[in-house]
């Protein structure tokens, strides 16, 4: 794995807990408006709107340099859009890194024909 695809996979791993986070914020946000007199939607629904939009934006940067599969991608994607998936996605996404960089040590060692 090379340097540039390995920043694409930390960054769509970064973005993926915070967007998470503040979906569940939102929804929280949300019940709560309608129960009580506490109205944070606006700015809560900025603040995940700009890291969804980040998400999708590290997602198809990831896409592009990884040359993942149809079905993993989707995958990403539709990780993103469930209430907790980025927590899922991030977990995923560190494993994978993981076993990349595994993988590429070694190769470098000669260790294993991968």
């Amino acid at each position: 794995m090379d340097i540039k695809t390995a920043t694409a996979l930390r960054r769509l791993r970064l973005v993926s807990a915070p967007e998470a986070i503040s979906f569940l914020l939102l929804l929280v946000c949300s019940v709560l408006k309608r129960t009580t007199d506490f109205d944070a939607v606006r700015p809560m629904g900025m603040i995940h709107g700009v890291l969804f939009i980040l998400y999708v934006i590290f997602w198809a940067d990831a896409w592009n340099r990884t040359k993942w599969p149809l079905k993993t991608a989707a995958l990403y994607f539709v990780l993103s859009v469930l209430p907790t998936g980025g927590f899922f996605a991030e977990r995923k996404l560190r494993r994978e890194t993981e076993d990349a960089v595994i993988a590429s040590r070694a190769r470098q060692e000669k260790a294993v024909k991968a």
